[in-house]
């Protein structure tokens, strides 16, 4: 292997090689798309109706591939797991239960690490679905439902090295997760419940009430002067107060309400009541309702913050859209 000077390596030939790799690899996907048959949707149907997990399968480039559709499934609604065939021949069988669906995976359909497992598995008598390039090879001859995954060749420039292969086992692999989502109607609220720990999970499980500003609230009375209001409105830190009478929210007065205002009046400004200058009838959201939804509202209106209301429509905070 000659491995060349870093001068001696032109751009344009490293840019076609990319763009070649990847319009390769984008034809192979345009291809597998003609290759799905009956046989994918018996393999939904074979998932849907299982009572136990599904487990995946493979070895080498198969099973790393095989770990990502595990870990896919798993977080949109499928039970399951990555079982290595290494592992399993010594005694990592034992993880497999009466009701699992096995999804067994070898490009070639003759990886000596899984036919060696195939007696056992038959001996089970859990249903098996394969991922293979070759419809003719050992494996798909022993599997209930079997997915052509098979390509020309690899965009390897020797064909040998895994790469257009592997990625039509993860696109196969999605099919499979998004087909399974569709069928069980699997929503955003479901796909947080099982990523609680990231920013997707945080925000789609997050209700305003979780997020709001509810203490120290900005509030005045309508016949509070302008002078006064300031004062409360710098306190506040919001940008913003609330203007109330005996509970009722009757108004707001915005840090660009009172810019406007000292422009049209520069004389009496300070003088004046609040009530008189407030934005009458302000948009308000429920405190129970999840902080995409006020997002999405407060972009659709292009305004940055929203009252928040109670059940009983008694003020209980204030929400910015920043707030996370």
């Amino acid at each position: 292997m000659t491995v060349p000077s870093s001068t001696s390596i032109d751009t344009d030939a490293l840019i076609a090689s990319a763009q070649r790799t990847l319009s390769t690899q984008a034809q192979a996907l345009s291809n597998l798309a003609s290759q799905v048959t009956d046989e994918f949707a018996k393999a939904v149907r074979m998932i849907l109706t299982s009572k136990g997990r599904t487990i995946i399968c493979g070895m080498g480039k198969s099973g790393l591939i095989g770990k990502k559709i595990a870990a896919t499934l798993a977080s949109t609604g499928t039970p399951s797991f990555f079982l290595h065939p290494g592992e399993a021949f010594h005694g990592d069988l034992g993880m497999i239960q009466a009701e699992d669906i096995l999804i067994l995976i070898s490009y070639s359909g003759e990886t000596e690490e899984l036919m060696r497992l195939l007696p056992s598995l038959k001996s089970f008598g859990n249903p098996s679905i394969a991922l293979v390039g070759n419809m003719e090879s050992t494996l798909a001859k022993h599997c209930d439902c079997v997915l052509d995954i098979s390509v020309d060749r690899e965009t390897c420039p020797n064909n040998l090295a895994p790469t257009t292969s592997t990625t039509m086992t993860t696109a196969m692999g999605d099919a499979l997760a998004v087909a399974l989502m569709e069928c069980r109607s699997f929503q955003p609220q479901d796909f947080a419940r099982f990523h609680p720990g990231g920013s997707l999970g945080r925000k789609l499980l997050t209700r305003v009430k979780d997020i709001m500003h509810r203490e120290n609230l900005p509030i005045c009375l309508p016949n509070t002067s302008m002078k006064d209001a300031i004062n409360i409105m710098t306190q506040g830190r919001k940008g913003v107060i609330l203007v109330q009478q005996e509970g009722e929210l009757l108004g707001i007065f915005t840090d660009g309400d009172l810019r406007r205002a000292m422009l049209q009046d520069t004389q009496d400004i300070m003088h004046k009541q609040i009530g008189s200058l407030m934005t009458a009838n302000p948009k308000t959201i429920n405190e129970n309702i999840m902080i995409v939804e006020a997002e999405e509202r407060m972009l659709k209106d292009k305004i940055t913050l929203l009252v928040v209301v109670n059940d009983e429509q008694k003020v209980s905070g204030i929400l910015e859209i920043y707030d996370r």
